[in-house]
């Protein structure tokens, strides 16, 4: 959520973040609800400050033996009208509240300007793409082949966009988890959470998924909603706590399983793996001081490609532009896994610094050196989605025979070096 003082004060830049980032709500109309709920604050402090000397003068009036009834009547008269003003001051505090929950974050100044991913750019790549001596396969095939990928009976089950693992897959699916959480807890400095993957409707508005994303959240009937993004309970750790300042950064990572509707994805990625209602994750998330948001940025994105490399899995880093960053975001970072079956980059990870935005929504503060209650910038990446780093292990590593080698780095927890058909 943005600072209204800013808004007011930055006026030009707000209104030319506002159109790169196709905000639906116009500065225009943030000034205007906001003078309106200044001006009835005005009316209300002024009619609370009549209210309290008339009723000083109806103890006086009877101290003094006159008769304090029309002062009485003016009293509650004026009450009447404070009761009024104060429910239409909360519902302009309300509407711009509303109004600032609708608005995404103002893009960093590093960020390239675009409306859609065309005008993304390459910040780096890692590794060497492999060439085939045969056709590669994409992964849903490779997995059906094996007899280890079944998503004919996974929708017998629940429907469309689900997929069973079986036997070395299912293994391989456990392996990775356990890899990633071991690689950032063990040697990248993240304290490991375990976390309900259940929360209520305050935790998704602290990060942002409501009120906007309501549509792409699976809702239970008793009004949890099943989590998109280990981000959603990590982030929301400390929401409307005061952190100690010398206690930042925090670095917590996370595994979880993710649910998603995939709203408005109809007819993409129906194959395969890549867009699912349940995945698994594991997430990085860094809470820090103002200032070292930046740098924490950079750490966070080394620390997801860390996992790529230590699996000799090729990618590339893409800087998003304006028109292509997540609503909270405030700079993005966007790691592409290389996938031969499908001859292209697909993400894999996205990593962003949200600064204040997250922060101010979760009421999330600390006290800095000077003594000035300050909002903490927030930040977050996978490391790594774990479900497409499978697709990737699978693309990458396939033979010419159908079977699958196991990177180096996963061996021993798979007790193999490939997967073959049972």
């Amino acid at each position: 959520m943005l600072d209204i003082k800013w808004v007011l004060e930055n006026q030009d830049h707000a209104k030319k973040a506002f159109e790169q980032r196709g905000s639906a709500v116009s500065v225009d109309e943030l000034i205007r609800v906001n003078d309106e709920r200044k001006e009835l604050q005005l009316q209300f402090d002024e009619l609370r400050a009549e209210q309290k000397s008339k009723s000083k003068l109806i103890g006086q009036y009877k101290k003094e033996g006159k008769d304090a009834q029309p002062i009485l009547d003016e009293v509650n008269q004026i009450a009447d009208k404070v009761k009024e003003l104060n429910h239409k001051q909360s519902e302009a505090e309300n509407t711009l509240k509303s109004l600032l929950h609708q608005i995404p974050n103002i893009p960093h100044e590093s960020v390239p300007v675009g409306s859609d991913e065309s005008a993304n750019v390459v910040a780096r790549s890692w590794g060497q793409k492999r060439e085939f001596a045969f056709k590669a396969k994409e992964h849903w095939e490779l997995g059906e082949d094996l007899g280890l990928l079944d998503f004919e009976r996974a929708a017998k089950l629940a429907g469309s966009r689900f997929a069973i693992y079986r036997g070395a897959l299912a293994k391989l699916e456990r392996a990775l988890i356990q890899f990633m959480l071991r690689v950032q807890t063990e040697e990248n400095g993240y304290e490991e959470l375990m976390t309900p993957y259940l929360v209520n409707a305050d935790t998704l508005t602290g990060t942002g998924q409501l009120p906007k994303f309501e549509e792409d959240l699976f809702k239970t009937t008793s009004g949890y909603y099943l989590i998109p993004t280990a981000e959603v309970p990590v982030t929301n750790f400390y929401r409307d706590e005061v952190v100690n300042e010398k206690e930042l950064p925090y670095s917590f990572c996370a595994y979880t399983p993710c649910f998603r509707s995939e709203a408005g994805s109809y007819g993409k990625d129906i194959k395969g793996l890549i867009r699912q209602h349940q995945f698994n994750k594991v997430e990085l998330v860094k809470i820090t001081k103002q200032e070292e948001s930046y740098a924490a940025l950079e750490k966070l994105t080394n620390d997801a490609e860390s996992i790529l490399q230590k699996l000799n899995l090729p990618y590339r880093v893409m800087t998003l532009c304006t028109g292509d960053m997540g609503f909270g975001a405030a700079k993005t970072y966007d790691i592409e896994v290389w996938l031969p079956g499908q001859n292209q980059y697909r993400e894999i990870s996205s990593c962003s610094n949200c600064e204040a935005f997250q922060g101010r929504r979760m009421n999330t503060r600390y006290k800095d050196s000077n003594g000035k209650m300050q909002f903490v910038h927030t930040l977050n990446g996978s490391g790594l989605a774990v479900g497409r780093t499978l697709i990737a292990v699978l693309e990458n590593y396939q033979q010419e025979d159908g079977s699958i080698l196991v990177p180096e780095a996963l061996q021993h927890s798979m007790g193999c070096e490939v997967i073959k058909k049972p």
